[in-house]
Parts: C-alpha cells; sequence; structure tokens
C-alpha cells in the first residue's frame, strides 16, 4: 500500500465520555443525571447495568493517561459531567467536581497530551429534567451558565471546547423514540428539544469566548449520508427527506440560520408540527444559533441506504445497493463503509463552508477477549480504522480543512441502553478488576500516531 503521508500539526486523539467511564456516580457531591434515573428504570438497560462503577475513570484517571502516553495521542476528547459541577443543573458551584477536572486537564498537559473538552455528552442533571429538560427554553441558560463556570475554570488551559456531543440523539432518542434518556416518547417535545439545544449552544459559545479569551469553540454533530437504495424518483425523495431531518435540521440553522423549508414541511405532514413557524422560536434565536464557531466536529460511524415507504415494493425499480451481509457489519449492526466519510466530509465542506473540522468520534464494536495468552486479536477494529483513515487522507487531498482524529472509544464502557454488551475501545477492560489490556488495535494505532502516516 502506498504511504499516505498526513499533515504535520494534524492530531490524533481517542476519545470518551464521562458517563461512560467515569463511575462513582455519588461521589464528593455529584447530583442525579437522566442517564442515573434512566438505568435505574426497569428494562431500559439491555444487560439490566448501570454506571455507577464504569472504568473507575473518576479514581484511575492518572492510569488512563499514561496509557495515552503510550499509546501516543496528542489529544483527549473528554467529556465534564455536568451533574459533577452543578449537581442540580444550576445554582452553588460543587468544588470537588469542578476540581476533578481541574486535576485531570493539569495531568493532561503534563503528559503533553491537549485537553478537548465537551461539556455535554447527554447527561443533564435530574433536577433540570424535572423542570422541563431540554423541552424547556430555560434550560439554555442554564446550560451557558455552566459553561462560562468551565471557561472561567478551565479557560486559562483549555483551547479546545466542544458545546455539545450530537444534539439529534439527545432530542430525537431522547424525547421521540425513547430509547434513550429520559425516554420520552413526544416528537413535538423532541423538536423543542432540538431547537432550545442549538440555542444553548449559541449561548455557550458566547459564554465561552467571553470567559476563556483563547478559546476555540465548535458543536459536534452525528451525521450519515444518506444513499438512495435504487435510482427510482421514490427512493431518491426518500434519501432527501432522511438527510433534511437527520443532518441539515442541525447544519443549516448553524451554518445558514434557518431550518429547511422541506424538513419543516415533512414534519407538518407527519404531524409534529401543528405551523411551519415553529412557535417557540423568539426573533433572536437563530442568529445566537448561528453565532460564527472556529471548528465543526463530526462523529461517524456508517452510512443510511434509504428506500422509500411511500410506494408498494412491486411499484419502485429493482434495489441497487445490496442488503449489506452480516460480515459487513459490526456487533451494532451497523455497515462498515469508510468512503462514506470521505463523501460527508466533502458535502459539509463544500456546502458549509466550515472554518475547520475534526472527526471527533469514528470506531467500531467487536467482541474481542483476551486468549489464554491475553493477547486480544480484533483484525476486523484494525481493519475498520485502517480504511476510513484512508477515507479521511483521501479528504483532505480533495481539499477539506480536516485538523484532527479521534477515535471511539479509548476504552470499552458503559454503551448507554446496550449496558456493557458491546465493545468499542482499543483498551479492553474487564469489569471486575478493572484492568485494562491494549488490543492488537491500539498497537496498530500506536503506530499511526507515531509515524504520522498510513
Amino acid at each position: 500500500m502506498t504511504s499516505r503521508v498526513f499533515p504535520k500539526q494534524f492530531l490524533w486523539g481517542v476519545a470518551t465520555s464521562a458517563y461512560q467511564i467515569e463511575g462513582a456516580t455519588k461521589a464528593d457531591g455529584r447530583g442525579e443525571c437522566v442517564w442515573d434515573r434512566f438505568c435505574n428504570t426497569p428494562g431500559k438497560i439491555a444487560d439490566k447495568s448501570n454506571a455507577e462503577v464504569a472504568c473507575d475513570h473518576y479514581n484511575r484517571w492518572r492510569e488512563d493517561i499514561a496509557l495515552m502516553k503510550w499509546l501516543g495521542v496528542s489529544t483527549y476528547r473528554f467529556s465534564i459531567g455536568w451533574p459533577r459541577v452543578f449537581p442540580t443543573g444550576k445554582g452553588t458551584v460543587n468544588k470537588p467536581g469542578l476540581d476533578f477536572y481541574d486535576k485531570l486537564v493539569d495531568g493532561l498537559l503534563e503528559a503533553g497530551i491537549r485537553p478537548f473538552v465537551t461539556l455535554n455528552h447527554w447527561d443533564i442533571p435530574q433536577a433540570l429534567q424535572d423542570a422541563g429538560g431540554w423541552p424547556a427554553r430555560d434550560t439554555a441558560k442554564a446550560f451557558a451558565d455552566y459553561a462560562a463556570v468551565v471557561g472561567v475554570r478551565l479557560g486559562d488551559r483549555v483551547r479546545d471546547f466542544v458545546t455539545h456531543n450530537e444534539p439529534w440523539c439527545v432530542a430525537h432518542l431522547g424525547f421521540e423514540n425513547g430509547e434513550h434518556a429520559p425516554g420520552i416518547k413526544d416528537p413535538p417535545s423532541a423538536l423543542r428539544a432540538a431547537h432550545h439545544l442549538l440555542l444553548s449552544h449559541g449561548l455557550a459559545t458566547q459564554a465561552l469566548r467571553a470567559t476563556a479569551s483563547n478559546a476555540e469553540v465548535g458543536i459536534v454533530l452525528n451525521l450519515v449520508p444518506g444513499y438512495p437504495a435504487s435510482p427510482s424518483e421514490a427512493d431518491k425523495d426518500a434519501t432527501q427527506r432522511f438527510d433534511g431531518f437527520f443532518n441539515r435540521w442541525y447544519l443549516d440553522p448553524l451554518y445558514r440560520g434557518e431550518y429547511p423549508q422541506d424538513a419543516i414541511e415533512e414534519r407538518l405532514r407527519q404531524g409534529h408540527l401543528k405551523e411551519a413557524s415553529l412557535p417557540y422560536i423568539e426573533p433572536v434565536d437563530m442568529k445566537i444559533i448561528s453565532t460564527p464557531t472556529d471548528f465543526l466536529g463530526i462523529n461517524y460511524y456508517s452510512r443510511a441506504i434509504c428506500r422509500s415507504d411511500l410506494v408498494a415494493e412491486s411499484e419502485n425499480v429493482p434495489r441497487t445497493i445490496a442488503e449489506p451481509g452480516p460480515e459487513a457489519k459490526t456487533d451494532m449492526g451497523w455497515e462498515v463503509y469508510p468512503d462514506g466519510l470521505r463523501v460527508l466530509l466533502e458535502r459539509v465542506t463544500r456546502d458549509y463552508s466550515p472554518q475547520k473540522l475534526y472527526v471527533t468520534e469514528n470506531g467500531c464494536a467487536y467482541a474481542t477477549a483476551p486468549d489464554r495468552t491475553g493477547h486480544i486479536s480484533d483484525d476486523q477494529r484494525t481493519d475498520y480504522l485502517r480504511g476510513h483513515l484512508q477515507a479521511i487522507h483521501a479528504a483532505i487531498e480533495h481539499g477539506v480543512p480536516l485538523a484532527g482524529y479521534f477515535c471511539w472509544s479509548m476504552l470499552d464502557n458503559f454503551e448507554w441502553a446496550y449496558g456493557y454488551a458491546k465493545r468499542f475501545g482499543l483498551f479492553w477492560v474487564d469489569y471486575e478488576t478493572q484492568k485494562r489490556i491494549p488490543k492488537a488495535s491500539a498497537h496498530w494505532y500506536r503506530g499511526i500516531t507515531q509515524a504520522t502516516a498510513l
């Protein structure tokens, strides 16, 4: 294979989130979050587990920084647990909680690793949810106040801040189909939640810039390129509808200051909206939402193959994209399709012209475990990562302003509604002993970070 050299300043990283790895959910004044409540609701978590211990990162963060240093990464994307800083979402700061992240940042910098901080990775304090949660406008202000406190405390050392991770998941998995916390099934509430998440992003961006003068601020979206299953007009229309609500519903407000009209009309047709004016939008909202950012983070796992449900099977043309077989899917059931990442990066660059892009999550779940010698051979993960790094290299050659790549995830961890059933980590975690073992893919990725070439 021809060597592919990445730009000299390209950032190689790993990513995690607070709720998935920290544990210590009742330690040092931390408040309850919506996922704590969700995990304790029967039938919500596939393996009936919870994140009270998770990877015990709250107590083992020094060990985990040492693993990052061995891995050779130049940056680490982690999230701050909102209920550690504000147990009820607002009011008095919980000093021990904020102190934890202060020490973590110092430890990273001492190890030569650049901290990349996410403020919301889904763990809104339960007290705010009880007061209305993301469908309530007041939550946006509470989030901006929280962002300002973090900016004051960490902004002298942290350069990179992400407001939200995957607002689509928060709004639609949490409030539309109920798969995620808080487990509500009400499409109109999901739309209000999506708007207030975007509004809070704009407010938090302004707050961070006011408190951390050198900050670069962005947001992370989970974007999925849509492919029509056949050349039929029906399938093309289905792809356009998918893109409108999954991708453009977030990209257009952020970069154009408006929601996509075709997606609004589709939601009206579905009965999820009563009027096209979106009555919860106040006059200043779209200007705040479209506050210019320094970067956009993109999380990519797979593509979507779109087939219309508006026509009978017999009326549609034959499918030209075959249903991927099990050998082409990860343990999540997601198709392995690296070129979709290239297509996505080039499309976002062409249509929205972000100043800078990062791939903030990319990875795969495979249930590989140690053999009798302790070795973990996970060739499928290595192949997955290699294919996607080849795709991003092609995107860079085509002019995409991509500045870094974060592998998801550093550690096997609590995978939300799946519990501990899915393993995304470069390091295998024995949840009984908390021992971390590098998988073969970790050794491979270490070679990439040291060589900066494929």
